[in-house]
């Protein structure tokens, strides 16, 4: 299975709540930017999940948009920012799909890249960042990094 990791774009500092903010006018060209330039990799991509936060389902949006992706979106509790990386299994095990991306945050993308690669000394996920795994097993090294592609600021 691909398993695509995409970190929300650039979010305003402040709302009513961390669950309220919302991205900038910088985080929506953030995403456009990474959808384009990896719109040939993505393909074929069949599933698309995010976290319930307002800032990550604005990016998942801004993301299908850039690549005109038809497919429904799903909201998943369990990609907020302090989930823990073992409990996607359900998610990401359950999916019937050969093409899923998860739409979250630091440090929950982070945690997850360096938990499934086996190597915590991986580069950060900046805001708009995304990688594109080979998953073998939901486990501790059970994927292979394939590819990053990052804004250019």
């Amino acid at each position: 299975m691909k398993l695509y990791v995409l970190r929300h774009g650039e979010a305003e500092p402040r709302a009513a709540s961390d669950a309220e903010r919302r991205l900038t006018r910088r985080g929506e060209a953030e995403v456009r930017a990474v959808a384009l330039a990896a719109a040939a990799r993505l393909g074929a991509l069949q599933a698309v999940a995010s976290s319930p936060y307002q800032r990550a389902r604005q990016t998942a949006a801004e993301l299908m948009r850039s690549l005109g992706f038809a497919g429904e979106l799903l909201i998943e509790p369990g990609l907020t920012p302090d989930a823990e990386p073992r409990g996607l299994a359900a998610l990401v095990e359950g999916s019937d799909v050969g093409e899923l991306l998860l739409v979250s945050h630091q440090p929950l993308v982070g945690a997850l890249l360096c938990w499934l690669c086996d190597d915590d000394a991986l580069d950060p996920m900046g805001t708009a960042h995304l990688v594109a795994l080979e998953l073998t097993g939901f486990a501790r090294g059970g994927a292979e990094l394939l590819w990053r592609e990052r804004p250019s600021h």
